[in-house]
């Protein structure tokens, strides 16, 4: 958490006269999503305004959530973006570590923003910004900004919106609690922002029953083929381009595919690989279980990293030298 003295700093540059801009990653997923809306209605309710910027678009399962509609897409929008950027007093850094992890765009202009810098992340190896919240063991950004909450003492303001924005983003990220950086600590803050109006039912089936039946072809399409190796160690998922456009694929289809490796019994690791729809790479997302550590395998070998338990990649190969690629790495791998 931040120091004393930060929170005092904080404090005094969250007026209403500050122009405050919020930004995630690229390719935003539910904690991205939840925990920078969260934190835009805690400045609301203290009167405060501020523009939540994300690079590219996110999936529709998670437009249900209060004012997504006025998430500001700099892929759309460039100038709108650009400008609120330019103009920040306060520049809030979500979910991501690096100003590279919020694209090509964003990326160059979170660095020349004369804004002062506040990153809340729980990602390893953060950057250096004016202050930084890094915390590797908590489970989900949306959590750290409950406990960011907390520190200014304002756990009172916290209203239905708020609560249901932060439940969706640790409830994304853990799984649905499911991981092992699920703590106790995790289950009493959900428990607070029931109080606080968030309702289970209601956000799990706004954000999980949603699946599309071109979604459901394609995990069909993944599961009939889905491969284990290292003596039941290791499964492996994968998707080819021609196979997303002929189920028509949309932004957050194959989102969890990766977790159904995990379901086989025995396994450790589970790997999804996918081509991109647009570009000549390889998308890659790695889960393990127990003392596995995927982001430092993704980072020595695939040019990513993440959390020991979960970690994405890229590779520029063809998938089948990446899938051939991993099979020959991940052997190597004691575990």
């Amino acid at each position: 958490m931040f120091t004393p003295s930060e929170i005092s700093e904080i404090k005094k540059l969250l007026t209403p006269d500050k122009k405050i801009v919020i930004i995630t990653h690229h390719n935003p997923d539910g904690d991205a999503v939840g925990s920078s809306l969260g934190l835009k209605h805690f400045l609301k309710q203290k009167g405060l305004e501020a523009d939540v910027i994300v690079p590219n678009d996110f999936p529709k399962f998670l437009k249900w959530m209060p004012e997504s509609k006025k998430i500001i897409i700099a892929d759309y929008k460039r100038k709108v973006a650009g400008e609120a950027i330019y103009n920040a007093d306060v520049i809030f850094i979500l979910d991501f570590n690096a100003s590279h992890r919020s694209g090509n765009l964003v990326g160059p202009w979170i660095e020349k923003a004369r804004a002062k810098k506040i990153l809340i992340d729980h990602h390893q190896q953060p950057e250096d910004f004016d202050f930084v919240y890094s915390d590797v063991t908590v489970p989900a950004t949306s959590q750290m900004i409950y406990h960011f909450i907390q520190a200014l003492e304002e756990e009172d303001i916290v209203n239905r919106e708020i609560a249901e924005c932060l439940y969706t983003g640790i409830m994304t990220d853990t799984g649905g609690f499911r991981f092992r950086s699920t703590s106790a600590t995790t289950h009493r803050i959900v428990a607070n922002l029931i109080e606080k109006g968030a309702d289970p039912a209601m956000i799990t089936s706004n954000t999980w029953d949603t699946n599309t039946v071109s979604r459901l072809h394609l995990l069909a399409l993944v599961l009939g083929r889905i491969e284990v190796v290292k003596d039941g160690k290791v499964a492996i998922l994968w998707l080819k381009r021609d196979e997303l456009k002929e189920f028509g694929f949309q932004k957050g289809d194959t989102e969890g595919f990766v977790n159904y490796g995990l379901s086989i019994m025995g396994t450790q690791v589970s790997a999804f690989f996918m081509e991109d729809l647009y570009e000549d790479f390889i998308k890659i997302s790695f889960r393990s279980k127990e003392d596995v550590d995927v982001n430092q395998f993704s980072r020595n070998h695939f040019n990513g990293g993440g959390h020991i338990n979960a970690a994405g990649g890229k590779y520029m190969k063809s998938i089948e030298e990446t899938i051939e690629d991993f099979k020959e790495k991940i052997e190597k791998e004691d575990f």
